[in-house]
């Protein structure tokens, strides 16, 4: 099982907001710290709360809500299976637990995502299970100029094929209406075209890199590493060429005027990943916060049970 490293005490400490509820209850708390907890999300990027009662998920959705005062968000074009609970609270990622899952910016490939993101562990698995973190500025940074700047200039074209593999268009889209999808490619400057009976094809061309609104800092902000088809592991890969081929994968990146993006280019991004990457052993009750473009985020793979929901909020869009 292949593990993330942990965060130093040091580090640990350094993301850990000091708590002090002396008999208050914790929504009534949250709601007191608000403003210093917002703020600090909005410049360090990732808080911990730690040493919290285990909640709900209902009561998780009242503590989110009372964070992102503006409403929590609904998890649409989706790329990955979950499930809705309560309240706009999902279920983290559904993949089989001896995965693990690359560090990504939330709906990166998208024309709307998050700007926040709250994690809260229920039950935290027995080994493993750890939800890593990247500063996507670091991660701007470290990437060479001359990658950055192809990027830059092309953008990413991500290609979806919605079939028996992956999710299908109705579960992306949350609609069994072809026109409703037609519509919200079309608001959303999606082209889509349907193949055959049933088969959707969509592609969308993002920008690769941000300028956060609040701090002015530059971020790495794409999925390209993650919808590529060389993030698979070799049998996989090959499996998916072999069944569709390239022009049918379920999910392919691109530079934005079509071209391939080159393999080593992409492994180079990967590895700055990894380099950057830090993580901490959950314990029940621990709520993460997060700004999702300061942040990327992943999943090691576990063993045992494990628990944790994602709330989502403040839509921004390009």
């Amino acid at each position: 099982m292949k593990l993330s490293k942990y965060a130093s005490p040091e580090k640990l400490a350094a993301i850990t907001y000091p708590m002090a509820l002396d008999g208050m209850k914790l929504t009534a708390w949250v709601a007191e710290h608000r403003a210093q907890l917002m703020s600090r999300i909005e410049t360090d990027g990732v808080v911990l709360l730690r040493g919290m009662a285990v909640i709900s998920s209902g009561q998780f959705a009242t503590i989110a809500a009372t964070l992102f005062s503006d409403g929590l968000l609904s998890y649409t074009n989706r790329s990955t299976p979950r499930t809705e609970l309560k309240g706009s609270v999902y279920t983290s990622t559904e993949y089989p637990k001896e995965e693990s899952i690359p560090l990504h910016n939330e709906n990166a490939y998208s024309h709307e995502w998050p700007m926040k993101i709250g994690f809260m562990c229920l039950v935290a698995s027995e080994q493993g299970g750890a939800t890593p973190v990247a500063d996507s500025r670091r991660v701007y940074d470290r990437i060479p100029a001359s990658i950055r700047e192809k990027f830059e200039r092309k953008g990413v074209r991500y290609v979806r094929h919605y079939s028996s593999v992956g999710l299908p268009w109705h579960e992306t889209f949350q609609t069994d209406s072809r026109e409703e999808v037609n519509a919200y490619c079309e608001r959303h400057g999606i082209a889509c075209e349907w193949i055959g009976d049933d088969l959707l094809r969509t592609e969308q061309t993002c920008p690769a890199t941000a300028v956060h609104p609040f701090t002015g800092a530059k971020v790495w902000f794409n999925q390209a590493h993650l919808f590529h088809v060389s993030s698979h592991t070799d049998d996989n890969r090959e499996a998916l060429l072999q069944t569709f081929g390239e022009e049918r994968l379920p999910r392919h990146a691109y530079y934005g005027d079509g071209e391939a993006i080159e393999e080593d280019v992409l492994d180079a991004i990967r590895a700055i990943y990894a380099e950057e990457k830090i993580a901490f052993q959950w314990k029940n009750g621990d709520l993460m916060l997060l700004d999702n473009m300061l942040y990327s985020h992943g999943r090691d793979p576990y063993d045992g049970a494990r628990k944790v929901l994602v709330a989502m909020a403040e839509a921004r869009t390009w």
